[in-house]
């Protein structure tokens, strides 16, 4: 029981943190709020549109966009990942991820979701456990190592033709 209330009250203070960390996070101002309200009405378009066609693998647009055909479902909570050292907890890390599939198959992400999240994790705490997330964790480099995880996992569950991407949507570290 003594091993174990420290490693209760680390997650009961992480998870205040995080949720303070969301509830302190400053408002959108005016010109953030009209480019996503802008965003969404043409997004209803184009799902509209796209709903008609089949639903083919296409490639990316250019600057990270998604093609035609795809689109961003954000994981609705956010990924934990402790950083274990000499067997103590030193740090935590906090992301948030979304998955580009197909347009039409985002409620099929819902669906699936605690499989992603199980997969996902698993190549997290892989990736925590060589110490993918030490020193500058958050260059290109490595980041890169973890969306093609990612990905693989993702296209797994999903399939190759609906899953086109993941995105780390949030990234934080926490340490103790």
């Amino acid at each position: 029981m003594k091993k174990l209330l420290p490693i209760i009250m680390l997650l009961v203070g992480s998870g205040a943190g995080v949720g303070a960390g969301i509830f302190l996070r400053p408002a959108p101002t005016e010109e953030e709020m009209a480019a996503q309200a802008g965003s969404v009405e043409a997004s209803e378009e184009a799902d509209a549109e796209k709903a008609q066609s089949d639903h083919e693998d296409k490639p990316h647009g250019k600057d990270g966009e998604p093609s035609d055909g795809m689109e961003y479902v954000r994981l609705p909570n956010q990924f934990v990942v402790p950083l274990v050292d000499n067997e103590r907890i030193s740090a935590m890390v906090v992301m948030a991820l979304s998955v580009e599939v197909a347009t039409g198959y985002g409620e099929d992400v819902f669906e699936k979701e605690p499989k992603l999240r199980d997969g996902f994790l698993r190549v997290l705490f892989d990736h925590a456990s060589i110490g993918g997330f030490d020193g500058a964790f958050i260059n290109n480099e490595n980041l890169d190592v973890v969306r093609r995880k990612l990905k693989a996992v993702a296209q797994n569950v999903m399939g190759q033709n609906v899953a086109n991407d993941v995105l780390i949507f949030e990234i934080a570290r926490q340490d103790y």
